[in-house]
């Protein structure tokens, strides 16, 4: 039983996982801040809605009774999208970008990267069960 529960929980981290991954992977950082200011100048709300595996990780903590794993991935998640919105708020609202931040922002990215979370938040959610 409990085994099923994890599988079904993993299946759907990673389905919610690939579609975030498939909006927005970008050449850089900077074109995937681009993509993702696009929902963020809409409307907060609908950028964190576009964020699927953060609502994930908020009701699989809630439902692990708050595991020490399940908290881990609520903070990583939390830490990412905390920092997505800083990036929007320094590229589109402030304008205030230093040079070595604008290098890193535009410098390409390793096409592996944006699938790490595919790895590493599965074992996470096995962990915690």
């Amino acid at each position: 039983m409990i085994n099923d529960l994890v599988l079904n929980y993993i299946l759907l981290f990673v389905f919610l996982e690939a579609y975030e991954i498939s909006w927005q992977k970008a050449p850089s950082i900077m074109g995937m801040i681009i993509r993702m200011n696009k929902y963020y100048s809409r409307n907060v709300l609908l950028f964190l809605i576009m964020q699927p595996t953060f609502i994930f990780a908020i009701c699989f903590a809630i439902l692990s009774n708050y595991n020490t794993f399940a908290m881990i991935l609520l903070f990583i998640k939390t830490v990412d999208i905390a920092t997505k919105i800083v990036l929007i708020e320094q590229v589109f609202t402030k304008r205030e970008l230093s040079q070595d931040l604008t290098l890193i922002l535009l410098a390409p990215i390793n096409n592996f990267l944006p699938y790490i979370g595919l790895f590493i938040y599965p074992l996470l959610i096995i962990l915690s069960i």
